[in-house]
C-alpha cells in the first residue's frame, strides 16, 4: 500500500467517526428532550388534577410542558404560582 493511501484514508475515516459521534449525540439530546417536555406534562396533568379545585389550573401546552419538564418540579411550582395569582 503506497503512503500516499494511507494519508488519505486516515483523515477520512477519523472525520466520519466524528460525524458519527456528532449524529449520535443529536439524537441523544434530541431523545432526552422528548421525554423531559413528556414527564412536564404529566407534571401539570397531576397539578390540575389534584389542585383544580383551589383554582390553580396550567394549560398543557409545548412551552407549559417544556418548561415544567426542563426545570422539574420548581417549574411546575412556579407556573402554579402564576396560574393562581395572575389569572
Amino acid at each position: 500500500m503506497d503512503p500516499i493511501w494511507f494519508l488519505v484514508l486516515v483523515p477520512i475515516v477519523i472525520v466520519f467517526l466524528f460525524w458519527q459521534r456528532g449524529a449520535a449525540l443529536v439524537i441523544g439530546f434530541a431523545g432526552k428532550s422528548i421525554v423531559k417536555v413528556l414527564i412536564g406534562a404529566l407534571f401539570l396533568f397531576f397539578l390540575n388534577t389534584f389542585f383544580g379545585h383551589l383554582g390553580i389550573n396550567v394549560p398543557i401546552n409545548l412551552a407549559t410542558a417544556a418548561l415544567s419538564g426542563f426545570l422539574g418540579l420548581p417549574g411546575v411550582a412556579a407556573l402554579a404560582a402564576v396560574s393562581y395569582f395572575l389569572i
